[in-house]
């Protein structure tokens, strides 16, 4: 079995053997090495060669963003942030995000509470999938022979579930046009937004929901960092507001966001209900209560993202008629989320990260 090399980088003693710890305990996980800090690790990496990188924010002499920085200009590989979850902790780490590191945990959590599995079995499954990452996969080399246009994408439904017409290629079906947006997305999504939200022009004539699992310290820095990139306005969602043409609301972390109607508008619901899902907030129970509420035609999106919330969600707004797109394989960070939807049936259209902008203004018209 070939096993995933880790170098673990943190200024702490206890951090870097808590990390240490909770990687070995699983087989298929060797860690290779340990930094204290980032010049430190900058030296170890060409002659380690680590599969992914854990990164300590603050450090002394070479702090975890000064590092980044030089590892995705000269080095790119998969690095997994090691954050605070503090005010500072969350803005350096949107910051981290947006320089290429593809995901983070909480150092909050210092390996030492009674969650102590749930963080174990976090980080392992993080470690995996990021590690495997399609935007570090390796190119393999270019045959000698022209290879054969690919065939158009196979839906899979599963039993019971009816084919869905696909789009013509390169296009989302724009009959009726869309009132309502609503995305999901979560590992890789802070950076798929940070590339999507700012090419939406500001005169986008419908609401956008967006479900991005994030910790609750997060996801107000993360709107306010959107807000300073975009046209269109972004903020931190708030329970009873009317939802408004041409603004982006965030589902804030630990509490799920709801679709109502009330006198022909839309209005936010946030419920810690359903308390039982792996995910708050979850995009399933966003798209659920867009299915089961609204009168009007949908636009849903799901990209990057690990597991596979959201697709149930989106098959329930498929049965209703909605238009559905889900992100490429080939940008995503964990090809995990789109590909649940993908694989239900549900999906009008995929499309990389980087197209995906133009078709929203070709369906919106703007």
């Amino acid at each position: 079995m070939e096993r995933i090399r880790v170098l673990i980088v943190d200024d702490s003693p206890f951090m870097r053997k808590a990390i240490e710890r909770m990687l070995i305990a699983a087989e298929d996980i060797e860690v290779i090495g340990s930094a204290r800090d980032g010049q430190d690790a900058l030296d170890k990496i060409p002659q380690l060669k680590p599969d992914i990188i854990t990164l300590d924010v603050e450090m002394p002499r070479m702090d975890g963003l000064a590092c980044l920085k030089r590892i995705m200009a000269e080095m790119p590989l998969p690095v997994l942030m090691v954050s605070s979850l503090t005010q500072e902790g969350a803005q350096a780490t949107l910051e981290a995000l947006a320089l290429g590191a593809l995901d983070f945990i909480p150092k909050e959590s210092s390996m030492a509470n009674q969650a102590i599995l749930q963080i174990q079995q976090d980080l392992q499954e993080k470690v995996r999938k990021l590690a495997k990452s399609p935007r570090f996969r390796k190119a393999a080399p270019a045959p000698p022979v022209a290879k054969p246009a690919p065939a158009p994408p196979i839906y899979l439904p599963r039993p019971g579930i009816s084919k869905p017409a696909p789009a013509a290629p390169g296009t989302l079906a724009n009959s009726p046009m869309a009132e309502l947006l609503a995305i999901g997305c979560s590992t890789g999504g802070p950076k798929a937004l940070q590339d999507l939200l700012p090419a939406i022009p500001k005169a986008l004539p419908v609401p956008c929901l967006i479900v991005q699992h994030m910790p609750a310290s997060f996801t107000g820095p993360f709107a306010e960092r959107l807000n300073g990139l975009c046209q269109v306005d972004v903020k931190e969602a708030e329970h009873g507001e009317t939802a408004y043409p041409g603004v982006v609301y965030i589902a804030p972390g630990g509490i799920h966001m709801n679709y109502r109607q009330r006198g022909g508008q839309i209005v936010i619901e946030l419920n810690p209900e359903p308390s039982n899902t792996i995910h708050k907030p979850s995009v399933d129970v966003m798209f659920q209560s867009v299915a089961e509420n609204c009168s009007r035609q949908v636009l849903a999106m799901i990209l990057t993202g690990m597991g596979a919330d959201g697709a149930k969600g989106m098959e329930m707004l498929k049965a209703k008629g909605a238009h559905t797109l889900a992100e490429a394989e080939e940008t995503c960070v964990v090809y995990g989320m789109p590909r649940a939807a993908f694989e239900r049936g549900c999906v009008d259209q995929v499309a990389p990260i980087h197209e995906m902008a133009g078709i929203l203004r070709k369906h919106f018209q703007i």
